[in-house]
């Protein structure tokens, strides 16, 4: 029950920010409503505002809040496309550690227990290209952010790989929405709402989903090179 506790607050955490309608305060409208307050904030206090966010944001991430795209564009507003990157990245790659050491922690052995052999057959065929697969799924988020998250602990995948991984995938995504964010302030001075569309243009996708094939380069070596053996 111990194992637990750490899944179980994380759980809780997240319940009792909708119970209390926090959701409610999260969203372009509120940006543009507290903007002055918010880049005073960050005036004053410097970099610790931008270590401030990073811890924030890790928080969300660890509690599996649906606030990423958000907190991403707010990072470039407030930071600039350098600095709210760097807090984007720090604190997602936080929170996805946070999230990583509380499913080990409480899952991976009654996991185990329950799946029998065929969990191992899997853990040898994610190990064999592990590095490949995180990278695929952080550059391109196929699947829910957490289940990224918790799936690689249940698999056995070291910390300090898993972590690597996370901060180099989420980079080119991140950078995005921090510059989208970049020009926030202009875009509320016109009376108008971000578009967040163009993440999906071809200039923008294009050369993300080029680094999800690199990636994905050395799973399909792998696979030629073992059905070449097969056949000889």
């Amino acid at each position: 029950m111990t194992r637990l506790w750490p899944l179980i607050l994380l759980a809780g955490g997240g319940i009792a920010f909708f119970a209390f309608g926090l959701d409610d305060y999260f969203g372009f409208e509120s940006i543009r409503e507290n903007r002055e307050i918010l880049l005073d904030l960050v005036d004053r206090h410097g970099i610790l505002a931008v270590i401030g966010y990073a811890a924030v944001y890790a928080l969300f991430v660890a509690l599996s809040l649906p606030a990423a795209t958000l907190l991403s564009v707010l990072a470039g507003f407030l930071f600039g496309i350098s600095l709210g990157t760097a807090a984007v990245v720090g604190g997602a790659t936080l929170g996805a550690v946070g999230v990583f050491l509380a499913a080990r922690s409480a899952c991976a052995d009654y996991f185990h227990a329950k799946a029998g052999p065929w969990l191992a057959r899997m853990e040898r065929g994610f190990a064999e290209n592990a590095v490949s697969y995180m990278l695929i799924l952080r550059l391109v988020p196929i699947f829910p952010f957490v289940v990224v998250n918790v799936v690689p602990a249940l698999l056995g995948m070291r910390l300090r790989l898993y972590a690597l991984t996370t901060l180099i995938g989420i980079i080119p995504g991140s950078l995005v929405y921090a510059s989208v964010g970049s020009g926030l302030g202009t875009v509320f001075d016109r009376g108008g709402e971000p578009d967040l569309s163009i993440v999906f243009s071809p200039e923008i996708l294009g050369p993300i989903l080029g680094l999800a094939a690199l990636a994905a380069i050395p799973i399909v070596y792998k696979k030629v090179k073992h059905r070449r053996r097969g056949a000889t």
